[in-house]
C-alpha cells in the first residue's frame, strides 16, 4: 500500500500544495475500495467525507420521479467526489454509485475542517480548490440538462 502522502502529492487536486499541508491532510485520510454498483453515499445523508478517485468511475445520481435514478455526471481518476462536507448543513446533494471497481482515498470532513480552522491559510487554499470543483460540477450539470431537454447551444 502506498503512503497517503505520496498518493496525495501525485493526485491532480493536491498538485503544488505545500508538503506540510499534504502531511496534515493525509492524517485525515484512508484508502477505500468499492465494487461495481456499490452506493458510496446517498442524497440527504450527513456529508462527513470526501474522496479522491484514483481508479474507476462513479456516477452522481439524482432521484427522478417515476424514472428512478438519473445519472447527471460521471467522475473518474483524478477527480474529487463530494464537496458538501465543506458547507452547512453538511448533507449530500446526490447519490454516488460505483460504475466499476473504484479505488479512492477517503477523507474525514470534520478532521479537515478542524485543521482548516486552526490554519486559515490551509482553509483558504482548500476552499479555492473546492470552489473550482463546485464550479465544474455546475457547468457539467447545466450541459447535461441542456442535452436532456434537447437545447443546443
Amino acid at each position: 500500500m502506498h503512503d497517503l502522502t505520496e498518493i496525495l502529492t501525485g493526485h491532480p487536486f493536491f498538485r503544488d500544495l505545500a508538503a506540510e499541508d499534504v502531511r496534515l491532510i493525509a492524517g485525515c485520510g484512508s484508502n477505500v475500495h468499492y465494487v461495481e454498483n456499490d452506493l458510496i453515499f446517498r442524497e440527504g445523508e450527513p456529508a462527513d467525507r470526501f474522496y479522491l478517485i484514483r481508479h474507476g468511475r462513479v456516477a452522481l445520481e439524482i432521484a427522478a420521479p417515476d424514472r428512478g435514478p438519473l445519472a447527471v455526471l460521471t467522475v473518474g481518476p483524478g477527480d474529487v467526489l463530494g464537496w458538501s462536507w465543506l458547507v452547512p448543513p453538511y448533507r449530500m446533494s446526490c447519490d454516488a454509485r460505483a460504475l466499476e471497481p473504484v479505488r479512492a482515498t477517503s477523507f474525514d470532513g470534520a478532521c479537515i475542517r478542524r485543521k482548516c480552522e486552526a490554519d486559515p491559510r490551509l482553509g483558504y487554499e482548500l476552499l479555492k480548490r473546492f470552489a473550482g470543483v463546485i464550479g465544474q460540477r455546475l457547468r457539467a450539470t447545466r450541459l447535461q440538462l441542456l442535452d436532456v431537454y434537447g437545447v443546443h447551444v
